[in-house]
């Protein structure tokens, strides 16, 4: 097939997880009730942070914007492929996959950046806990958002940027539910080389140096506890990292299953499907986390919830 100039390529089709049509409905249930409770859950949390005053800390400023994060990051994919299972229908416009790769870049990325800041607001509050409220205070916390947001935003800009000198074929194929980079990349027409540079680049340093960061602000962390002698202290401390440490292996554990099929796998059709995990299941996922295991936001949550139910 000729390769048509990118001016001329309006929609590309999405194969979504599986071509088996008896599988559609089933699909559309699990997907749907998967993002009513990433929404729900995500957006109590925000709630809960933002009444409570006793949740004002950095801590859960933080854990608010991951919930605001995650439901953005979710949205960006989700909504589409459920439209698309009712219409029946793969087709998604250019702009719109070009859409949903800036977002999808810049949220994934934000979730990156977001987990890291809170190993090192952890770090920190354990190893520095005298010095803990004039180290993490409110400019400090508000400055490293917006600079995560406005990185992550120039970032997934230039990949867009970068997307629009390619060529595409006439009813290309993307073999996923959603319009990923890479994916796009390789049904490009057009050599990639530049993109797939800039691609390695942006994983190497927005994956491998916040695990890094990671990684040295917990090896900080256990090596300050193991110098408390209280018992009580120590799981007071570990109970605070326990949800952020849940958080952090599911994101980059399920992300990393990704990337590990890509190149064990041939099949773009069980990437696909891998990337559930880590776009749908670890959002969902992550207030149950906090909820369950932090005493505060259950109870943030409790009288949240508690003025609601008297009005039933």
């Amino acid at each position: 097939m000729a390769a048509e100039n990118h001016t001329e390529v309006s929609e590309f089709l999405l194969l979504g997880l599986s071509h088996d049509p008896e599988l559609q409905p089933v699909f559309f249930g699990l997907f749907l009730s998967m993002y009513l409770v990433t929404v729900l859950g995500n957006l109590l949390i925000v709630l809960a942070v933002g009444s409570d005053a006793h949740l004002h800390t950095p801590m859960y400023f933080f854990l608010s914007n991951l919930s605001l994060v995650d439901i953005c990051f979710t949205s960006t994919t989700v909504p589409k492929m459920l439209m698309n299972i009712t219409t029946h229908s793969k087709d998604i416009s250019y702009m719109g996959c070009l859409t949903q790769v800036y977002f999808f870049i810049m949220f994934g990325g934000l979730d990156n950046f977001i987990l890291t800041i809170m190993a090192f607001d952890r770090f920190v509050a354990i190893c520095h806990p005298l010095h803990y409220m004039v180290i993490m205070n409110p400019r400090l916390c508000a400055l490293l958002v917006l600079m995560s947001w406005c990185v992550m935003s120039l970032i997934a800009l230039v990949h867009v940027l970068l997307i629009l000198r390619l060529t595409f074929s006439l009813g290309t194929e993307i073999p996923h539910f959603f319009c990923e980079l890479a994916q796009v990349l390789k049904v490009a027409s057009s050599d990639t080389l530049i993109n797939d540079i800039c691609l390695y680049v942006w994983a190497v340093l927005f994956g491998v140096f916040p695990v890094m960061g990671i990684l040295y602000s917990y090896s900080k962390i256990v090596s300050s506890l193991m110098r408390v002698s209280s018992t009580a202290n120590k799981y007071k401390a570990f109970s605070t990292c326990g949800s952020h440490l849940c958080m952090v292996s599911l994101f980059y554990g399920t992300a990393l299953g990704v990337y590990l099929s890509y190149a064990v796998t041939p099949s773009s059709q069980s990437s696909a499907i891998v990337s559930v995990m880590y776009t749908v299941v670890t959002p969902m996922l992550n207030p149950f986390i906090y909820s369950l295991r932090n005493k505060d936001v259950k109870g943030a949550l409790g009288r949240l919830l508690s003025p609601a139910a008297s009005r039933l």
